[in-house]
């Protein structure tokens, strides 16, 4: 009888502990698969992240190369030694999505905070060669020349950096990157400075020659408060991540 008792209750025992281990190993594997499962989905995003901004980067590229290539046929055609400086000016901008590509490879925020930084540092450029250009002009008059063409690149222009500046706001606000979005407000400016271009044409063929250098300080202005709110956005994310940890 003794023997039936403990039989009874080894068999009682067996099943409380086998289901005691099954419990331990579900809640160990579940632990487990969850930490590797948020381990890659964190890879993932990154990978993500990294390839829209990339994508963006790329692509308002392209469009602000088309738009040089196409300003470069107009002066082919025209001479026009205003459209040169434009053309260049427009040129050399358009290397801020070096630093930008640059960032977004190494998949940091820092990286990108420093590149944005960049970007800020050209559009405040771009506002010191508008201002030096119009004074220089309200102190040297020098109506510009080949007004059609300079209305047709401005155009061209505008056109390309409203594009470009499309491209890299959305991506900028939908990846949460302020180097992006300073990058917009950087073609935004570049487009100003293409549709002061067209108005200075129109102004200049109706004679008022006085209108070149006044616009093109209203342009400065407006450039550097776009300098100002784009150091803002990025500054934030600068002092961010500058201790990761």
């Amino acid at each position: 009888m003794p023997v039936v008792v403990a039989d009874a209750g080894l068999r009682t025992i067996v099943p409380v502990m086998g289901r005691a281990h099954v419990e331990h190993e579900h809640a160990h594997g579940h632990s487990h698969a969850d930490e590797h499962g948020h381990s890659h989905g964190l890879v993932d995003d990154s990978i993500k992240r990294s390839r829209e901004g990339l994508r963006a980067v790329g692509l308002s590229l392209a469009v602000l190369g088309v738009t040089a290539a196409a300003q470069a046929v107009v002066f082919a055609l025209s001479g026009s030694v205003a459209l040169l400086a434009d053309l260049i000016h427009n040129g050399g901008d358009a290397l801020t999505a070096v630093p930008l590509g640059i960032a977004f490879l190494m998949k940091s925020r820092r990286a990108e905070g420093l590149a944005g930084l960049a970007v800020v540092a050209a559009i405040f450029a771009s506002a010191v060669v508008a201002g030096a250009e119009a004074v220089s002009r309200l102190v040297n008059p020098n109506a510009p020349d080949h007004l059609a063409a300079l209305a047709l690149a401005g155009a061209v222009g505008m056109a390309g950096n409203y594009v470009a500046a499309l491209v890299r706001t959305r991506a900028g606000r939908r990846l949460g990157s302020a180097a992006l979005i300073a990058d917009g407000a950087h073609a935004r400016a570049d487009a100003l400075v293409s549709a002061a271009v067209i108005v200075t044409a129109g102004a200049v063929a109706l004679g008022a020659t006085v209108a070149d250098p006044l616009i093109g300080l209203a342009i400065t202005i407006a450039i550097l408060r776009i300098t100002w709110r784009s150091l803002e956005t990025v500054r934030g994310e600068v002092f961010a991540h500058k201790h990761p940890n």
